[in-house]
Parts: structure tokens; sequence; C-alpha cells
């Protein structure tokens, strides 16, 4: 417990140092100290009657942002509704023109960038464009010291870890699912079709980044 309280204020000087590296990027970004504070800011950024959308986030869910965001007052495009594969891709698209877009990342950089893998590419794309808002919840351990080993990270840490959540369901086999290492594969079940690297937020503000000290996602 002790180690927990000088972690926290450890990563306190950090992440704030991170935040005013965001910024400079033109990204908004705010460091917060626990979950239930992330929660908090979020809400806060989410105006009611927005239409919201998200993208598959361990972060999101842990916060319990998705619980809120289903019992609240918005219009809600919930993927995880859709009866069949048509169905679930024409909810992909509409996400694209919601108004606030919920997400994790699979790394940050210390100098303020997001690297993120994806497969079909719709939550990239949403982070790039499309949404008039992004709102990307992170914990600390996301972060790397600079842009080569955030790329590493999200490739060798995210990427097999999130192949173990998602072949667990039956729905990919890929080789790092059996060694839990990056293979570098070109697998048709392959979740790493694409690795975006945004190291800057055009318009400014549109992606909001809420950091909080502690641990989420994978």
């Amino acid at each position: 417990m002790v180690q927990n309280v000088y972690l926290m204020e450890r990563n306190k000087k950090i992440g704030e140092k991170v935040v005013i590296n965001f910024k400079k990027r033109f990204f908004e970004a705010y460091f917060v100290e626990t979950k239930k504070e992330a929660l908090e800011k979020a809400i806060d950024l989410i105006p009611q009657n927005d239409t919201v959308s998200w993208g598959g986030s361990m972060s999101v869910l842990e916060i319990g942002l998705i619980d809120h965001i289903l019992k609240g007052n918005y219009n809600v495009i919930n993927r995880d509704l859709a009866k069949t594969a048509e169905e679930r891709t024409a909810m992909l698209r509409q996400a694209l023109l919601c108004d606030t877009y919920l997400m994790g990342t699979n790394a940050i950089s210390a100098d303020g960038q997001l690297v993120n893998i994806d497969c079909i590419g719709n939550r990239t794309a949403s982070l790039m464009f499309g949404p008039k808002n992004v709102i990307v919840i992170a914990g600390m351990n996301k972060l790397t010291t600079n842009l080569q080993d955030a790329i590493k990270r999200a490739r060798e840490i995210a990427a097999p870890t999130n192949m173990q959540r998602v072949a667990g369901k039956g729905l990919r086999q890929t080789p790092c699912f059996s060694t839990g290492i990056c293979e570098d594969c070109t697998s048709k079940d392959s979740i790493c079709s694409n690795i975006v690297i945004t190291r800057l937020c055009n318009p400014p503000k549109r992606i909001k980044i809420i950091l909080t000290s502690e641990s989420l996602g994978f």
C-alpha cells in the first residue's frame, strides 16, 4: 500500500509533464489520479443528448464509462447490439459521424504522441476523422519513453494481449495467440492491419485525452 502511494506520486509528476506535451501538440489533455476521477472528467466532456459510440477498449470499460453512457441521456450507437455482421458494419460506419467517440490507446510516448494498432481500421479512422470529438482514456501503464518504444509497446504488448481476448472468443487465431509474442505475421486473422501515429491534433482540441495515474487496459 505504501509503495502504491509512492508510485501514484511518481506517476503524477510524470503524467502532468506528459499532459503539457500533449497540449503543445494541440490535444486537450487532463491528468487525474484515479479511475473515478477519469470517469467524472469524461462525463463532464460529453454533452447530454450527444450521439455517442466507442471502439473496443478495456480502459473505457474499466472506468465505468460505457455503463454510464448506456444509462444516461445519450443517443447511442452500440455495435454489440447488432444481430448480423452486416448490421455491425453499418453501425461502425454510423459511428464515424457521431458527436463523441470513446476509445483507449495502445501506447503513449512521453513527448505526447499516440500509437494505435487496429484491425479493420474503424477505431483509428474515428480517431483521425469523422466524430466531432474523441475522448481517449489512458492509464500511465501506456506511457513509454519515446515514439519507437511506443510503437514497440503497441506491437509487442498491446496487440498480443488483445489477441488473447479476441481468440478466447473464438474469433481469430494468429501466431501471437500461441506464443504471446509478436511474430510480425501476415495472417488473415491478424489484428495489426493498421498502425497509426497521431503526432498532432488537428483541428486543435478535437481529441481529448484523460490520463490517469492508475493502470488501465493492456
